[in-house]
């Protein structure tokens, strides 16, 4: 069983000749073209090519260190805040019990 990894433009523009898989000299369970359309590679997994430039993959993980970021900074303030009110709550509690006026006594 082998596959045909066609030609591809990568990254840089240049264009790379098609191979097949497995490579000479390579890995003979790496029958599969896998990769992105810009980066070609031999593996063992079928599933592995992806139709689309590997800079899309880039984008996605900046997108996911964004959304963790805020995520992360929304958190530390929520917990800077219930800090602060907890503080000012115990701080401003009264330090002694409040005098009624009345006495309480053993008749």
């Amino acid at each position: 069983m082998s596959a045909e990894c066609s030609s591809y433009l990568n990254a840089d523009k240049v264009l790379v000749s098609g191979f097949s898989c497995p490579r000479a000299g390579g890995d003979a369970r790496a029958v599969f073209c896998c990769g992105f359309q810009d980066v070609k590679y031999c593996c063992d997994d079928p599933h592995s090519f992806f139709p689309y430039e590997h800079s899309y993959m880039w984008w996605l993980s900046v997108g996911a260190l964004v959304g963790l970021s805020i995520a992360a900074v929304v958190l530390f303030a929520f917990i800077i805040t219930v800090c602060v009110l907890c503080y000012l709550f115990i701080s401003t509690k009264p330090r002694s019990k409040l005098e009624t006026g009345l006495s309480l006594q053993m008749a």
